[in-house]
Formats: structure tokens, sequence, C-alpha cells
């Protein structure tokens, strides 16, 4: 049977026998594109144990991801689906209809494809397209990308979202946003100049494109939520 160190995490010595029997809370996905410590801190602050893997064995035991990610699109991308554990990754996500969130980068890959670097397919997790800021429907002081706090305005009502603070705000850091081909899978929107799509959810699979690990108690209330209510 897999064991658990002193911090209760599952300890890799037993993983290479493929006997992980222990469910990993949450796996913080590796893919070498991402702020991966910084979410694992948020994380302990709130009292839930996590793992940073690209371990197929991690991934295959898990409750639910968080998929990070900064960087290009097409990068991304081409990291992930190199990945070792990603065919897992997929069977857990769309048959076993474990959990994920995606934050940032992490958030558009959910999506079919992106207008960044050249043509590559997203995940299709989520229907629609990641596209550039287009200023030529922006104001001239509004600068891309589009970096630091703003609010952002809910859709519907959602777990993801459940008893936030009337003022909550969280920081962007990103020059592409997503459009949804389907309007129920949007959650939330914020506005720069024109309004974008801030966080989608549609059933299991969620994500944002704000930084939860760099919002302070707001993001620490979201992680709180997804793990409370996923």
């Amino acid at each position: 049977m897999a064991e658990r160190n002193r911090t209760g995490i599952l300890d890799r010595r037993y993983l290479h026998k493929k006997i992980v029997t222990v469910p990993i809370m949450i796996a913080i996905i590796d893919y070498g594109v991402g702020n991966l410590n910084s979410i694992r801190n948020m994380l302990k602050k709130i009292g839930v144990e996590s793992i940073i893997t690209s371990q197929p064995a991690e991934v295959e035991a898990a409750e639910k991801f968080i998929l990070p990610g900064i960087g290009s699109f097409e990068y991304g991308m081409k990291k992930l689906r190199d990945a070792s554990f990603f065919p897992t990754l997929q069977q857990k996500v769309i048959e076993n209809k474990t959990p994920v969130l995606g934050v940032c980068l992490g958030a558009q890959l959910l999506f079919n494809g992106s207008e960044e670097g050249q043509p590559v397919p997203g995940l299709g997790w989520i229907d629609g397209q990641v596209v550039r800021f287009d200023q030529s429907r922006m104001e001239a002081q509004f600068k891309v990308p589009h970096m630091g706090w703003n609010e952002v305005q809910l859709k519907r009502e959602s777990n993801l979202f459940k008893d936030v603070q009337p003022d909550h705000r969280y920081y962007f850091v990103h020059a592409y946003h997503m459009i949804c081909n389907q309007q129920a899978d949007i959650l939330a929107e914020s506005n720069y100049s024109y309004n974008f799509v801030a966080a989608v959810e549609k059933q299991h699979i969620l994500g944002v494109q704000f930084h939860p690990e760099k919002s302070h108690k707001f993001g620490m209330k979201l992680y709180e939520n997804f793990i409370k209510y996923y």
C-alpha cells in the first residue's frame, strides 16, 4: 500500500510500483509551464495538502486537478501533450469526470485553440477560442498586456464564487483572452476597455483567467471553494 510521509503527502518511493491506493486530494499538474509553488503555498494556507506532479501514477490517484500555466498557448500545449501523464489526465477528466481548474494559461488551454503562435489544437474541453485583446476596440490608455487587479462580474451563480466578498477582485497578467461559443459556459466577465471572459465553468471543468494565488484573500476563497464543492 502507498504510504504517506509526515506531511501527509503520498511517498513517491512507492509510486514506481504502481500501487497507489490512497487518493491524493489535489494534484497540481507540472508540465514545465506554471507558477507551481505559489499555488501549493496558497493551498497550504487554507490547510489543504497537494502535490506537484508529472507522474502518471499520481495523476491517476488524484481527486482534483489544478492546471496552471504561464507563457504561450503553442508552447504550453506542446509541453502538455508531450507529457507522459497526458493520456491519464485526458481519461480522468473526460471519462471519470475528475474536477479540473485551469489557471491563466491553464484556463486558455481548455479551449479549442488560440490566435497566439502557430495554430495548434487545444484540449477542446471548452468550446471556444483564445484571441488577443483587440486594441482597435480599446481606448488609448489601455495597454496590452492587461496587468494588475480587476473586478469580475458573475454571469450566473456558482459554487466557485460562493460567499465571496462583494468587492472581490483578482490579479490578471495576460495579452489574450477567452471567447466561449456557448454562453452557458461563461461564469464571469471582467472589463479592460471592453468586457472579456474571466472565468468559465462546464460541469466539472473550470477555468479562471486571473491568478488566484496572487489574489490574496479573494484567491484563497476561490481555491477553498473549488476544493470544497467540486
